[in-house]
């Protein structure tokens, strides 16, 4: 467990630094430079993701509760959500006239969804943890940035590119889900 724990520490914490510690990551890039910095971010995530992984598969789950009988549907479509969300946030699209991260919005629900569908404390811990951090992170980047500047509209060739790249990785993502999770995301 305190891999899996000390893995989203390390997470939130890196990704924490650009908001809470301005001046730190200023300071490193005017020292490092803007690539290595990244890098060493880069890095860092990594780091933790590995950890999180390691702590995933050491932990042994026990069970929390029983997930609602609607759980798996519900998972479903707030997981095709947070696959669309998180294309939008690296594309040109409207979704971002909307909402200010759908990226961590994504995340969020990505979150949520894992924890509606498994009762276990494993998961309990990685997907609070994650989703935490997701909330945490928006509130910060908000009071960073101060008032939101909507971006742009979208053409409509735009939209449909997102909507078709996004339902393309949802379906992907639901074919491999059984070899990289072990269970397969459809309802029954």
């Amino acid at each position: 467990m305190i891999w899996l724990l000390s893995g989203i520490v390390l997470w939130a914490t890196i990704h924490f630094v650009p908001s809470v510690l301005p001046g730190f990551r200023s300071k490193m890039i005017s020292t490092m430079g803007e690539k290595p910095y990244s890098g060493v971010f880069a890095l860092v995530v990594l780091a933790a993701l590995i950890m999180i992984i390691a702590g995933w598969r050491s932990f042994i789950p026990v069970v929390v509760y029983v997930p609602p009988a609607w759980g798996a549907n519900f998972a479903f479509l707030l997981m095709f959500a947070a696959v669309v969300l998180f294309g939008a946030a690296h594309a040109k699209t409207n979704i971002k006239r909307v909402i200010r991260h759908p990226q961590l919005t994504g995340m969020l629900f990505w979150a949520i969804a894992h924890i509606v569908s498994n009762g276990d404390s494993r998961s309990l811990i990685l997907f609070t943890g994650l989703g935490l951090w997701a909330a945490a992170e928006m509130s910060l980047i908000n009071h960073r940035e101060g008032v939101w500047v909507k971006p742009e509209r979208a053409s409509v060739k735009s939209e449909v590119i997102g909507a078709t790249v996004g339902v393309v990785v949802f379906l992907v993502l639901i074919a491999l889900h059984p070899y990289f999770a072990g269970v397969s995301p459809l309802p029954a």
